[in-house]
């Protein structure tokens, strides 16, 4: 399965925000307002759909956006957020969407080291990052509400 990623639009940053997860993945919700839309839409975000048979199922950004504040990202390593649409989450498929991310964001950025940042919780993506060769450097308390993450990293 290969996925098509295109810059982020409007319309499917819309759709994004209308995503709810469970608890306890509810902390990704978010609410569809017009800066957190803009923020999705503008380039320098570097925020990318995800679909596949023209169907929005995830989306990634790289760089800053993929940063949570607290943790420190003094060393050159290219930053990458994911998130996938809360049905297709839990079965199994992480792997997928990783190799797929981890492919474009070789042809798009040529890094040398690939880093996530992942809340602590949540075991299943620390599971599929770690299987895909992350592994972890760090682990810190986020600035703002003192929830614990998560920094792994591949060398390429």
């Amino acid at each position: 399965m290969h996925f098509c990623f295109e810059p982020m639009n409007a319309a499917n940053a819309e759709k994004l925000t209308r995503w709810h997860y469970e608890p306890p993945y509810q902390r990704y919700n978010s609410t569809s307002d017009e800066t957190l839309i803009g923020s999705f839409v503008d380039s320098q975000n570097a925020y990318y759909s995800i679909q596949y048979n023209g169907e929005l199922v995830a989306f990634c950004c790289f760089g800053k956006d993929a940063q949570v504040p607290g943790g420190d990202y003094a060393k050159d390593a290219l930053d990458i957020g994911l998130g996938v649409r809360p049905d297709l989450t839990g079965q199994g498929k992480g792997q997928m969407y990783i190799a797929d991310v981890l492919d474009f964001a070789r042809s798009k950025f040529n890094p040398r080291v690939f880093r996530v940042t992942v809340a602590a919780f949540n075991e299943r993506a620390l599971r599929a990052w770690k299987k895909a060769g992350f592994q972890q450097v760090q682990a810190f308390l986020a600035q703002d509400d003192k929830e614990p993450f998560v920094i792994l990293v591949q060398h390429i």
